[in-house]
């Protein structure tokens, strides 16, 4: 379906020029060329072909512009000619003339002429005559031959042209003309998830499947390379104006030689990476934990991460503990299952040993949110604390730790810490991943599981057999439930016994924090069982791609949808060994089951009452969905049919042979079901359901009853016929067997064709990203123009997508997800087609790396978008079956052969031929067992609807004839079951096979005896072996004869199948092994065709080698295949060459073919071996280096004996080789070192292969740019590298010192220091801190906090690039863009600000520290690893470890082979030779120092280690340091630092070394044990002799001044001046000359700076020192041999163990200084011995408190009372607490003390901590050193006399920053506490004494914090020595007492003031009670009178008395 346009002529012009035309359609124009100098007409004769994917409709637009080609200004637009296509749809054909309009829409007189043709989908319209259209060929030629520089493309092939198969040959002319402008190339084949194969040379080269219908970007094919040279010619039709920054490029390497649509790309990675375990490591550091819920609580933190738990110790009666405990936990996991692991930190307040104590709060994510961070790792954050039973409660405090995660061979980069001021900011610093709100509300996940279908037998039929036999009953045979993980929880649906079809309508629901930090959900179907239950399957839903967090964003949701589970076979067996498949790891192998389920979110108002307030998992019925709500059943119909079978494994060549393909159940005829579990309904029938047997019939296919079709779904079986000694091939010649399968079900095909459209779209991005790679790794010009092009491509693709997904009908069984996806997708696809636009402007040459990066994240995210969530037709499994056993599978999608009228939505493999690799299953298929192919298939399949097949055949290579089965009814609609193909082509294959490299090493020399093995169709051939090499040239052609191959000649042309070509390592024993594998499309020539250029001959290219998942090495080949005409082999091209008898024929590479060679010189600098191990047992002793390249070598002198002296006596030698001419083409170098012992003997000890020369070839210097060197005098401005602007950053001095130093680094202060004298006349503004109280710590703090600004200004400058970058892209769409460093900045700003209190003492003084630099990395990694002209090659011996091997690189390493190589063309130019003091023995290595022993004094300062290893039970370790120097092993186990993990230790050690034996110096710190050995925690390795020879002068780092004397000391032993001079010597260079006026002149740069400087003294005294300071400090910018000299440094290194190899086990600071003996000695090392803690005292008086809550009731008044006492400590000595006595009976709350607390302690000023010593428990050997913030607590409480205290209230001072005291009770707040934020702070070290008020604070019921009384306190700091001279006593005793507090005397008010008490008891307390006691008496009285008188007055009464 095309619209095809030609463009005659246009006529009517005015003037001469060059005219250039563009003709655009939907979007996409296409260019002519431009004809030059044209009067008055100009005849294009271009033919554009548009493909088409939906028909046109009448009213679309074709536009033709023509414009007057410019080559410098932009085109001028000439007019215009626009037609609406009404007219062609409706004819199909039509020629128009017509006149132009210009801009203002009025015809001009010029006329275009052109002809048009449609071609509609159905192919109504316009059949196609031949001959028509194509009366004048295309009159420009085929590209002009290939330039040198092409040779070296991969895959460089000319024009060539595409057919497109049988519909209409009659195209085929034209489309030639279409294709072939330009040079085209082929492409390799890649999978969507491998990256690894950017070779220069790419993974493989298969042709680009790219259908000439498919692909809408015709503009590809058009420019398909363009050289520079003719750029400018041809640019015009690419982009208009040549502006270079607007040139796009099609695709490179890409584009049309083998392109057809007939072939798919082969996957070459050979195994499933998933599902293999690996080494993880996470660590965790629980530093502190702040505003814990809860009164006077003992908390303790439990780390949990998957099942293990780890304990903090417990601190006692603190809300806010402070731990900095260390936790690692090891792993050897799947990466899947690590990921899933649950990281849980919970906070239990624990009471006693007895009880386990109560959760406060926990916090809980998955491993693989913290391995998703940047650098792995959450440092420094805050978790936020919840309490899970109780969801409606708030946060429960906060939990302050590190977390990171590390796999083999990541490295975490610590960020550096030093005395670093807390993040107090909780907020900012929560630990939440990027985008995650702080504020996570709680929610409800609802998984609703309704029905499974298609499940496997899960039991024996033993028994079933039995019951049947006895009562008749036949049952199901599993009995299925559905077990639902998320988050760490578990919830189950009930038990459906014995049901294959189960129906639960059940809902699991969890509740949880949303967003969860757990990404996936785990579903599993389990067999109930009763001794153990097993997977049936598993599926996980990724939370991720069901939900949208954007604005616009989406809550999770699924379905309802079914879901496919994979898993091992069907057949039930006791041992499953692929059990671990149905878990979920690695790849299943089967279908295993499909259930229906939904999901669902709810997030909870947590104030609504009716809440259940528990998180435990509920399980409840739920409501079945209606049927029909997954979709309409629709019946889906797959035809298979295989074209090749080959290289089938030996071991199974015997018996027959064949092939199953199913897809679900369907076509599973072994162990399928007895039912299967799809209904299908009788088309016209009423409804009424009937079970389609699976039938069990054999490809004999009858038809049913009605003519329905019968399924046939496996092959017959055939005998294998034998290929080779290791592979057979089945015998499908003419005959081709197919297989078909029909099958139901619901129709949910919209899903797949959306990701089919963004899948090719990431296709084709991925293709186009490696092509820009190719490109920079080739040095190939203008890779910008590619990338251009590339984004084209994007923005049109995405675009497209949007088009295409809008036309969604609005189907009835749609789900909310899809609705929702289907609107993110356009909104992402819409929103990066905007991006890919706006950076195709932007890409230049200097921009291009970072675009080159952006662009990698839109194909990440595509792949993403791509991955479809929610099921619909399960995968296709093809099976090759052997004797009725399975033997090996393949997996294929079922999208990726899914059909669909629309082209861009068809699967990328349906209705092609694809090469599909069987492979074992489950874990047979990991490591070399499973990397040997068990079978190559060509297979093609297709997969539609029924209704939809008529053209199911359409992509099979054509020339075959159907046949039927044989008792078909003639019906026609029946599919084939063979194909018998009439036409075939005979054909000659010739490999030529040039050489490989960096090859797999595969016997235990660590060499290889490698072989080729190359096979194509049905024959295989081998090269030559050749012995022990990683590199084989092995020079050969290999020629495969008459080569059958089936269909049509010309699609043979375009299409031929691929070549696998096998490396094997030769053993003299046993079968070859396994080394690697690649494939290759060969150049075919027809045999009509003439061999020559551009096509012929081939140029060689790369091929990347894979064995398993890992690149295995190059092989640079190239393929030819040549048609054998009717007159037989006579056409061929001859082949010419010697033929060697001895082995038969060995036939080198023709000429034409092999490289260009020219003569080049190796020069090899042989400096020394180190480190050599045994071989065999011996130790090496008379070592001696062959080089070998390219067929020359040269040996090295022998070693005479490699124990006294390792170096050699001949430095440099040299060898002429031929190598090619184009660099990218030059061999590797080898490198072996042998032993030669006694008798000629020679054993190898170890090689090594220098892949690549480039970087030691020798350009000689242009001759003209030599001359800058010598331009008159260069002034070197000495600014300060990077003025650093300090935020006020307070330095803290040593501890004696009162002042605080402000340093403020500007521009002017850099300057005075360089040009004043020390400490000279800077304004002082108070006392200047004497130099005496600075030491070697103080300038140390201060580099640090310079780096940390540093790396804070980077940080903020690439956040701000960033967010230009991102606001450049997104152009205001995405406005909102702002990053979280801008939105954090200010606070931290604010925070600082906030240090400085204002009543700070105004003793600031300008003073300035000097700095060392610290690297937070290794020294060499600054460095270049000293290589600047040594070079250090590691030796290797023995096989490389397969994965499942443990072996590392480490292992294999033997030693290591010092020296260099310069290669170079000769002859060289003279005047290098003839420079003075040329000495030609040494080469181009001119002036390299001797390599005799030398003797030299190592001085190793080790600073402090961070990070460590816990090595002991308690999560602690006892390190100390241990040092090796070859016999030298020092080991300090004396002073080793008790239970820490961040040791300061500070100490140097010396040690006397001869270079070259000794020259490995190994740091380690050990754990120290009581008993038992010591273990290593970690070890590193610093190659000193590099170090030492090197032009960076690593021996003693130069530092920023000089000073005699101080803390400052110059530690060389050679001045400035001296080592200035010295260098001016070695490196020729005219200087140093000192002038006047603090000058100096070094060649011809000038230098400036101070001349004077002080000595201890004070004296001043001229000196140059300080000038030649400042050139050594620039040494880099002196011309010629500058290079940057090492500043004086701390250098930080990893410490690896080599038991865990690749995983940090901590960091150490040092670094290292090296001095020769016979130099004068140096001075005494410095001192660097830590800091010792000063010995403070703190005196806290408590006057008085005030309104303290009251808590008792009086006894006898009733009253509110409270007993007070105040209680203190000092953080981390809470067992020296201190109490008041107690202030009885205060009813208002008041109470009065005058008591005094006293606190001695030690403190470190530099790191604000307190030092405690204190034994861990009564059984720890030695105290151990603890660091705590200073903090002091009061807390206020009341006294009870039986039962316990009552606690009332609180409150924590941080010593350092604490709110000042207010001067009176009433402004005391409880403000001060809660934002002291806003407060001034004050510091107790430097106010010394603090008086006033202060508020006690405790959380009440609710959890709102309440003010519970007021302190009036004083604190008092004192020096020890301060403290000795003015003693004071505790409490209110001598020395010193305070006086006795006035307390008012209710305390014993009743005892002493009786009358009193009773008036109060009387008259307020029980009055009421008195007076109803009265009254009640009153009565009694009267009624105990009324009885006591009645009788006597009756008796009156009745008597009458």
């Amino acid at each position: 379906m095309a619209l095809l346009v030609r463009l005659k002529a246009v006529t009517g012009l005015r003037g001469k020029g060059d005219r250039l035309a563009k003709a655009a359609f939907r979007g996409l124009s296409f260019y002519t060329r431009v004809l030059e100098n044209c009067e008055d007409e100009a005849r294009f004769d271009e033919t554009f072909r548009w493909p088409i994917a939906s028909n046109i409709d009448g009213n679309e637009m074709l536009e033709i512009q023509v414009f007057n080609y410019s080559k410098v200004f932009t085109n001028r637009l000439i007019g215009t000619f626009r037609m609406v296509l009404q007219k062609v749809v409706e004819e199909g054909q039509l020629e128009v003339t017509d006149t132009l309009i210009d801009d203002n829409n009025s015809a001009i007189q010029t006329s275009v002429s052109i002809e048009i043709r449609y071609q509609a989908m159905d192919g109504t319209v316009g059949t196609w005559n031949d001959g028509e259209f194509l009366e004048s060929p295309n009159s420009r030629s085929e590209g002009e031959g290939p330039l040198e520089t092409e040779s070296l493309l991969p895959g460089h092939r000319q024009g060539s042209a595409v057919s497109s198969g049988k519909s209409n040959p009659s195209l085929k002319p034209a489309e030639r003309n279409f294709r072939s402008k330009g040079k085209e190339k082929t492409k390799r084949g890649k999978d969507g998830e491998h990256r690894a194969g950017k070779g220069v040379f790419s993974a493989m080269k298969l042709g680009k499947i790219r259908p000439p219908k498919e692909d809408p970007h015709r503009k590809q094919d058009e420019p398909a390379i363009l050289e520079t040279e003719d750029l400018d010619r041809k640019a015009m039709r690419l982009g208009g104006g040549l502006d270079p920054d607007t040139i796009s490029l099609a695709s490179v390497t890409a584009v049309t030689t083998n392109v057809s649509n007939k072939r798919s790309k082969p996957d070459i990675k050979m195994e499933p990476s998933a599902g293999r375990p690996m080494d993880y490591q996470v660590s965790i550091t629980v530093i502190e934990a702040r505003q814990l819920v809860g009164l006077n609580m003992d908390p303790v933190v439990c780390v949990e991460v998957g099942e293990e738990k780890k304990y903090t110790s417990m601190k006692e009666s603190t809300n806010c503990p402070y731990y900095n405990e260390y936790f690692v936990f090891d792993f050897h996991v799947p990466p899947d299952v690590m990921f899933d692991k649950i990281i849980k930190l919970s906070v239990i307040h624990s009471k006693n040993l007895l009880r386990s104590g109560t959760l406060v709060g926990s916090f809980k994510m998955d491993v693989g949110t913290v391995y998703t961070q940047p650098e792995h790792q959450f440092y420094h954050k805050w978790a936020i604390l919840s309490d899970p039973e109780d969801i409606t409660a708030g946060v429960k405090g906060y939990l302050k730790c590190d977390v990171a995660v590390v796999g083999k061979g990541d490295n975490i980069k610590t960020p550096h810490k030093a005395n670093e001021t807390d993040e107090d900011d909780i907020e900012g610093n929560l630990l939440l991943p990027d985008g995650v709100p702080p504020e996570r509300q709680w929610a409800r996940f609802y998984i609703k599981i309704y029905r499974a279908e298609g499940l496997p037998r899960m039991n024996t039929s033993l028994m079933a057999n039995v019951k049947k036999a006895l009562i008749g009953e036949n049952k199901d045979l599993v009995d299925p439930y559905v077990q639902v993980l998320f988050a760490g929880q578990k919830g189950k649906t009930s038990v459906q016994k014995s049901s294959y079809e189960p129906l639960w309508n059940e809902q699991v629901i969890f509740t949880e924090m949303f967003p969860p930090l757990c990404k996936r959900l785990k579903v599993q179907i389990r067999d109930s069982d009763k001794v153990n239950d097993m997977a049936i399957g598993t599926h996980f839903i990724d939370l991720r791609k069901i939900s949208n967090e954007g604005d616009k964003g989406f809550l999770p949701t699924f379905g309802p949808a079914w879901v496919n589970m994979y898993g091992s076979t069907r057949n039930y067996t006791l041992m499953d060994e692929h059990q671990d498949l149905n878990e979920g790891l690695g790849e299943g192998v089967s279908f295993r089951a499909r259930l229906l389920l939904s999901l669902a979110v709810e997030i909870l108002d947590t104030s609504n009452p009716e809440i259940t307030s528990s998180t435990e998992v509920q399980v409840e019925q739920t409501t079945p969905v209606a049927d029909n709500c997954t979709g309409k059943m629709e019946e889906f119909f797959l035809f298979g049919a295989f074209l090749e079978a080959t290289m089938i494994d030996r071991k199974i060549g015997d018996k027959p042979i064949n092939f199953e393909v199913t897809i679900g159940n369907y076509g599973n005829q072994i162990d399928g079901m007895a039912k299967p579990s799809l209904k299908k309904k009788k088309e016209g029938g009423d409804g009424e359901q009937e079970d389609s047997e699976l039938l069990q019939h054999s490809s004999e296919d009858e038809a049913d009853d009605d003519g329905e079709l019968v399924s046939v779904s496996s092959t017959q079986p055939m005998k294998p016929l034998i290929t080779d000694r290791n592979y057979f091939h089945l015998p499908y010649f003419e005959k081709k067997p197919c297989i078909y399968i029909k099958s139901w079900w619901q129709d949910q095909r919209r899903r797949l064709y959306n990701a089919n459209i963004m899948d090719k779209i990431a296709d084709k991005l991925e293709e186009g990203l490696n092509d820009v790679q190719e490109m920079i790794k080739t040095e190939k010009p203008h890779p910008e123009r590619r990338l251009r092009g590339v984004l084209e491509e994007l923005s049109s693709g995405c675009f497209r997508f949007v088009t295409l997904a809008n036309k969604d009908q609005s189907l009835s069984a749609r789900t909310r997800l899809d609705r929702e996806r289907l609107k993110s997708c356009m909104r992402e696809l819409e929103n990066m087609g905007q991006q890919a636009k706006t950076l195709r402007s932007q890409v230049k040459k200097n921009t291009m790396r970072d675009k080159l990066k952006l662009v990698q994240n839109f194909l990440q995210k595509l792949r993403f978008l791509a991955d479809e969530p929610q099921h619909s037709i399960p995968d296709i499994f093809i099976w090759m079956m052997s004797n009725g056993k399975r033997i090996a599978y393949a997996r294929i999608p079922s999208k990726d052969i899914l059909y669909s009228i629309v082209d861009e939505e068809t699967g990328k493999d349906c209705a092609k031929v694809k090469t599909v690799f069987l492979r074992l299953p489950g874990k047979r298929g990991f490591g070399p067992a499973g990397w040997t192919v068990q079978a190559k298939m060509e297979i093609y399949l297709w997969l539609g609807l029924t209704k939809q097949r008529k053209d199911f055949l359409s992509g099979l290579p054509c020339g075959f004839e159907e046949k039927k089965a044989s008792k078909g009814l003639g019906l026609q609609a029946f599919p084939p079951i063979s194909l018998l193909y009439t036409k075939k082509q005979v054909f000659q294959l010739r490999a030529h096979m040039y050489q490989a490299r960096s090859l797999f090493a595969a016997d235990s020399s660590g060499l290889s005896d490698p072989f080729a093995r190359v096979f194509f169709i049905t024959q295989g051939q081998c090269t030559e072996v050749l012995n022990e090499t990683l590199c084989p040239t092995w020079d050969q052609l290999l020629v495969f004869d008459n080569l059958e191959l089936y269909g049509e000649a010309h699609e043979m042309r375009d299409d031929p199948p691929i070549i696998v070509i096998e490396i094997y390592d030769q053993d003299t024993v046993g079968k070859a092994d396994f080394m690697g594998r690649t494939f290759a499309k060969p150049v075919v020539k027809m045999s009509d065709e003439d061999y020559g250029p551009p096509r012929f001959p081939p140029q060689l290219e790369y091929y990347q080698i894979y064995r398993g998942n890992s690149t295995a090495g190059d092989l640079l080949a190239a393929f030819e295949l040549l048609q054998i005409g009717p007159a037989g082999k006579s056409d061929l091209p001859p082949i010419d060459g010697p033929m060697d008898t001895e082995q038969g024929p060995i036939l080198p590479v023709p000429l034409g073919i092999r490289p260009v060679l020219s003569k080049y010189r190796v020069e090899i600098l042989f400096w020394g071996l180190r480190d050599l191990k045994r071989v065999n047992l011996a130790q090496v002793d008379r070592p001696r280096v062959d080089i070998e390249c390219a067929g020359k070598s040269v040996q090295s002198a022998l070693i005479q004996n490699y124990k006294k002296n390792p170096n050699f006596s001949t430095l440099v030698k040299w060898f002429e080789v031929d190598l090619p001419e184009n660099e990218l083409l030059h061999p590797p170098l080898n490198i072996r070192v042998v032993d030669c012992r006694a008798f000629g003997r020679y054993t190898l000890v170890g090689s090594h292969a220098v892949s690549s020369l480039r970087r030691f070839i020798h350009r000689p210097p242009d001759k003209k740019s030599q001359h800058w060197s010598t331009a008159g005098e260069i002034v070197i401005n000495m600014e300060p590298d990077v003025p650093i602007k300090k935020m006020e950053t307070m330095v803290k001095l040593e501890a004696n010192s009162d002042a605080v130093v402000k340093v403020d680094v500007s521009e002017e202060e850099k300057e005075k220091k360089k040009k004043k004298k020390k400490g000279g006349g800077e304004e002082i503004e108070e006392e200047e801190p004497d130099e005496s109280m600075l030491d070697w710590w103080s300038k140390y703090f201060a580099s640090i906090e310079t780096m940390k600004e540093q790396l804070r200004q980077q940080e903020a400058a690439a956040a701000e690039a960033e967010e230009k970058e991102e606001l450049e892209i997104a152009e205001g769409s995405k406005g909102q863009a702002k990053t979280k460093e801008k939105v954090k900045a200010p606070k931290e700003d604010k925070k600082k600000k906030q240090q400085q209190p204002p009543e700070a003492p105004e003793k600031k003084s300008k003073q300035k520290i000097d700095e060392l630099k610290v690297y937070n990395k290794e020294l060499e990694m600054e460095f270049d690893s000293f290589e600047d002209w040594l070079h250090t090659f590691s030796l290797f011996r023995g096989k490389i470890g397969d994965n499942d091997d443990t072996t590392t690189e480490e292992e294999r390493i033997v030693g290591r082979f010092k020296g260099s190589m310069c290669v170079y063309k000769v002859p060289l130019p003279d005047d290098i030779t003839k420079e003075a003091g040329y000495d030609p023995n040494f080469g181009m290595f001119q002036g390299i120092p001797s390599n005799d022993p030398i003797n030299v004094l190592v001085r190793v300062y080790i600073v402090r280690a961070t990070d460590l290893h816990p090595a002991d039970i308690n999560g602690k370790a006892d390190p100390y340091i241990a040092i090796k120097l070859g016999k030298t092993d020092i080991r300090d186990k004396e002073s080793y630092i008790s239970k820490q993990l961040n040791p300061i230790f500070g100490k140097s050690f010396d040690i006397e070394a001869t270079f070259p034996m000794e020259s490995m110096l190994t740091v380690a710190v050990y754990d120290w044990d009581l008993v038992g050995s010591d273990d290593l925690i970690g070890e590193t390795k610093i190659d000193l002799e590099n170090r030492y020879y090197s032009k960076h002068r690593a021996t003693c780092g130069i530092s920023q001044t000089y000073s005699t004397h101080g803390y400052n000391t110059w530690r060389d032993p050679g001045k400035p001046t001296q080592i200035l001079a010295k260098l001016c010597r070695e490196g020729k260079v005219d200087g140093p000359h000192y002038g006047p006026g603090g000058r100096v002149k070094v060649a011809n740069r000038v230098f400036t700076g101070p001349r004077e400087m002080e000595d201890e003294n004070g004296q001043k005294k001229q000196t140059d020192e300080h000038l030649a300071l400042a050139v050594l400090r620039h040494w880099e910018e002196i011309p010629r041999v500058g290079c940057k000299l090492v500043p004086e440094h701390v250098e930080t290194r990893p410490l690896l163990n080599p038991d865990k190899p690749g995983i940090e086990q901590g960091r150490l600071e040092m670094w290292v200084d090296m001095f020769p003996m016979d130099m004068p000695a140096p001075g005494p090392a410095i001192d660097i011995s830590p800091r010792k803690p000063k010995r403070y005292e703190l005196r806290v008086i408590v006057w008085n408190t005030d309104e303290v809550t009251l808590e008792d009731d009086d006894f006898f008044t009733g009253e509110k009372s409270s007993d007070i006492f105040v209680r203190g400590w000092l953080k981390g000595q809470q067992e020296d607490k201190q109490d008041t006595d107690v202030h009885y009976h205060s009813l208002t709350g008041e109470g009065n003390f005058n008591w005094r607390y006293v606190f001695p302690f030690d403190y470190l000023m530099a790191e604000e901590k307190i030092v405690i010593s204190k034994k861990e428990s009564m059984f720890s050997w030695d105290e151990t050193e603890y660091k705590i913030p200073a903090r002091l607590t009061l807390q206020v409480w009341d006294a009870d006399h039986f039962s316990a205290d009552d606690f009332l209230g609180a409150i924590e001072l941080d010593l350092n920053r604490f709110p000042r005291g207010a001067k009176t009770a009433k402004q005391c707040s409880m403000d001060m506490v809660t934002n002291e934020g806003d407060l001034p702070l004050v510091s107790i070290f430097k106010q010394k004494r603090v008086k006033g008020w202060w508020p006690f604070v405790a959380r009440n019921e609710n959890d709102e914090l309440e003010l519970t009384g007021k302190v009036e306190a004083e604190l008092h700091l004192l020096t020890a020595e301060e403290a000795e001279k003015s003693p004071a006593g505790l409490a209110r005793n001598e020395p010193d007492p305070l006086e006795k507090p006035n307390r008012p005397d209710t305390s014993f008010i009743w005892f002493l003031n009786p009358l009193k008490s009773i008036k109060y008891l009387i008259c307020t307390r029980y009055k009421w009670l008195i007076v109803k006691i009265v009254l009640a008496l009153l009565l009694l009285i009267m009624v105990g009178l009324f009885l006591y008188s009645m009788p006597g007055y009756m008796v009156k009464k009745l008597l009458g008395a």
